[in-house]
């Protein structure tokens, strides 16, 4: 396992970037039509066709699932991908055509010092047929790139995460992708630890594990340039056979890793959303006992991966954001100090 959601086999992830605009998009791109699933908490989300993963829709599968930056305007990005599938003849069948369906969800990030000044028309539409032209099953890159480029955080960088893990006494695995640009703070106050360290494997951000105690201030309100100019959005996705009730369930479960890993988050200045995925290739054994299992690694594993999006974040000139956590506490995690 490479630690990232592509350990899910029939799961290709791709990135596409606009530096200049310090913007990007992040694809997750189906092998087959995918059982998914929603939960939003945060007060002001940006999405598109979330609506048809409500269990009494019609369609039974995505084609896709997209994260972008650019507000409203990155919504364009699921065009794009849209397009892509649509030329290598992906889509549910309506008679003779084909529909490919694209769910997505975006973040703010237009006042984060980039060079957003892009014409009548932004480019993340371009910028989502790339990210899906790029899609593969090879290690999710990590930190300051697609969705995660321009993102932020209180005190620091945001970036894109990814981790994944068995879920104990089961056949299943479940991984976690992340794009995490929120309102509060990763890290406990603005010290090196971060609050997902309870779930940390290994040192994969720092191996500093937790504080003896909070430090003065690990409660304090955080401060941003804006009031809603935040949002993390995440893709969860296990090779369990699921329903689209049992997909939303998991997703329900799974946002618990984001209270876990962020302090505070589904704030009404959040548009804090996970989907979940589900491509079936191993059957439930014990459909209540091991979806509860499932949901509880995929918090786990979503903590993970918000902790891995900000450690592996670059300092980029990004307004209203400190350095990202290696540049301020060091390169090596083991030898931060408080």
């Amino acid at each position: 396992m490479s630690g990232s959601l592509t350990d899910i086999a029939g799961i290709r992830v791709g990135h596409a970037e606009d530096p200049r605009a310090l913007s990007g998009v992040t694809a997750i791109v189906f092998d087959a039509p995918t059982v998914a699933g929603v939960d939003i908490r945060g007060g002001g989300p940006g999405t598109r066709e979330t609506d048809l993963l409500d269990p009494e829709r019609t369609v039974p599968g995505v084609d896709a699932l997209v994260l972008s930056g650019g507000s409203v305007f990155g919504l364009d990005a699921a065009s794009g991908v849209t397009a892509w599938l649509a030329e290598t003849g992906r889509g549910f069948t309506v008679g003779p055509a084909r529909v490919p369906i694209v769910p997505a969800a975006i973040l703010f990030d237009l006042l984060n010092g980039g060079d957003k000044a892009w014409g009548r028309y932004p480019p993340y539409r371009d910028l989502g047929f790339a990210a899906a032209a790029k899609a593969g099953t090879g290690p999710v890159a990590m930190g300051s790139v697609g969705a995660g480029l321009g993102a932020r955080t209180a005190n620091l960088k945001g970036g894109l995460g990814s981790a994944s893990a068995t879920v104990e006494g089961t056949d299943l695995r479940v991984a976690a992708l992340v794009a995490v640009n929120a309102l509060g703070r990763v890290t406990v106050g603005d010290g090196p630890h971060f609050w997902a360290a309870p779930f940390e494997i290994g040192a994969e951000f720092g191996g500093l594990g937790s504080p003896a105690t909070p430090p003065p201030g690990a409660f304090a309100w955080p401060m941003k340039p804006m009031p809603g100019a935040n949002t993390t959005i995440a893709v969860v996705a296990t090779d369990a056979r699921l329903t689209k009730a049992e997909a939303r369930r998991l997703a329900v479960m799974a946002q618990d890793g984001l209270a876990r890993a962020i302090v505070p988050a589904h704030t009404p200045l959040d548009g804090d959303l996970v989907f979940a995925a589900a491509t079936g290739a191993v059957p439930l054994a014990d459909p209540v006992g091991d979806l509860a299992r499932l949901g509880d690694a995929a918090a786990r594993v979503l903590a993970r991966a918000v902790a891995l999006g900000v450690y592996h974040a670059t300092a980029l000139p990004v307004a209203g954001a400190q350095a990202a956590w290696q540049d301020r506490f060091g390169g090596e995690g083991a030898a931060a100090s408080d």
